[in-house]
C-alpha cells in the first residue's frame, strides 16, 4: 500500500480540521467526506476534490481507513461497523461512552487486525513530549483545564469533554496503579457536571490534582509537575515549558540556603498537533506498527473518567480503584 485511502466521518469543528490536514498529507488519498448534513458534507468535499455523502455505509468499499469525529455517543456504533469490515479507525476522544463499549472495539480491532487509534491529541504536544524525557519519578501533578461554555458539546459532561485529556497524560506520566480517588463537581449550565475536581493517589506515592471547568471566562490549559529537585510548568496551548531545578550551592556560608532554584525557559518549536496525530495514524497503518495512542490506553483513561463522573453524580469517594 503506497497511500491510505481515507474518509472523514463527521465534519463539525474537529472533523473539518481533519479533512483539511488529510487532504494535504502525501501518505493518503482523501476519498470522501461523510456528515449527517449532506449540504455540509458536499461543501467540505468540494473544497478538497472528493465525494460528499450523508450515509457512511456507502464508503465501505472505497476506503482503507476512516477518521471518526461524530458525537461520542455514536463512536461505538460507527467505529464498530468499520472495524468489523477490516477498516482501520482513528476515533476522536473519548473512545466511547462506556468501558464495555471500548472493550468491544479493542476486541474487534484485534480480531480483524486493524489499527484502532484514539484522538488524545495532547500526546503530540511538543511540551508534553519533552516532559516525558525529563521526568523520572513525579511526586505531585497539578492540572488546570478551563474555558468558556461551548454549546456544541452537549452529549457529555466536563469530565469526558475536557478532564479526560489530563487523565490520559497523567496516567502516561505516572505509570502506576491507582490507589484511591476523590472527586467533586457541580452542574451549572447543563444537567451534567460543568466544573469538576479529581484527586488521584497512585501506589507509587504520586498525587495528581485535576481541575476542569467549561464555565470559566478565560481559557487555561496548564500542567505542573513536581519531582525531586525539579519542577516543570507547561502551557498546553502555547506548547511552552518552564523548568525549575534545585542546584546545590558549593560551600554555602552559615545562614545561607544550601541550594538555589534555577529557572530555565525550554525552547520548543510549536507544532500542529492534529497534523502529527493524523500522520502518526497513517504511518501506523503503512508500517504495520502499534499506534501511539492505543485503544487500551484510551480505555484506561475512559475508565477513570467514567468513575469520576459517577462519583460526582453520587457524591462518593473511591478508597480503592481497580
Amino acid at each position: 500500500m503506497e497511500k491510505v485511502r481515507i474518509a472523514v466521518i463527521g465534519v463539525g469543528r474537529m472533523g473539518q480540521h481533519h479533512a483539511r490536514i488529510l487532504a494535504e498529507n502525501p501518505h493518503c488519498e482523501l476519498v470522501a467526506i461523510v456528515d449527517r448534513s449532506r449540504e455540509r458534507a458536499e461543501r467540505v468535499a468540494q473544497q478538497y476534490g472528493c465525494e460528499g455523502l450523508k450515509r457512511y455505509r456507502k464508503i465501505y468499499e472505497m476506503v482503507d481507513a476512516v477518521c471518526i469525529a461524530v458525537p461520542t455517543s455514536l463512536h461505538h456504533k460507527v467505529a464498530g461497523e468499520f472495524l468489523q469490515r477490516g477498516i482501520h479507525c482513528m476515533v476522536e476522544k473519548p473512545i466511547t461512552t462506556t468501558v464495555d463499549e471500548a472493550e468491544d472495539l479493542i476486541r474487534l480491532a484485534e480480531e480483524k487486525d486493524c489499527v484502532l487509534q484514539v484522538g488524545h491529541i495532547e500526546r503530540y504536544n511538543a511540551a508534553v513530549r519533552r516532559l516525558r524525557e525529563i521526568l523520572d519519578k513525579p511526586g505531585f501533578i497539578e492540572c488546570h483545564r478551563m474555558g468558556p461554555f461551548d454549546p456544541r458539546v452537549s452529549d457529555v459532561g466536563v469530565v469526558l469533554d475536557l478532564m479526560i485529556h489530563d487523565i490520559d497524560i497523567v496516567l502516561q506520566l505516572v505509570r502506576s496503579p491507582i490507589a484511591s480517588m476523590e472527586a467533586l463537581g457541580v452542574n451549572i449550565l447543563t444537567d451534567k457536571e460543568d466544573l469538576a475536581n479529581l484527586r488521584i493517589r497512585f501506589e507509587s506515592g504520586c498525587t495528581a490534582n485535576l481541575t476542569v471547568s467549561r464555565v470559566s471566562p478565560r481559557k487555561q490549559r496548564k500542567i505542573r509537575v513536581f519531582q525531586k529537585d525539579t519542577y516543570v510548568s507547561i502551557d498546553y496551548d502555547k506548547q511552552s515549558m518552564e523548568l525549575y531545578q534545585r542546584v546545590p550551592r558549593p560551600n554555602p556560608k552559615k545562614g545561607e540556603p544550601a541550594a538555589d532554584i534555577v529557572r530555565k525557559r525550554v525552547r520548543l518549536a510549536k507544532e500542529d498537533k492534529i497534523a502529527l496525530e493524523l500522520d502518526d495514524f497513517l504511518q501506523t497503518i503503512l508500517q504495520g506498527r502499534k499506534p501511539s495512542v492505543t485503544g487500551q490506553s484510551a480505555r484506561d483513561a475512559l475508565h477513570v473518567a467514567v468513575e469520576t463522573a459517577r462519583m460526582i453524580a453520587e457524591n462518593k469517594t473511591i478508597e480503592r480503584f481497580t
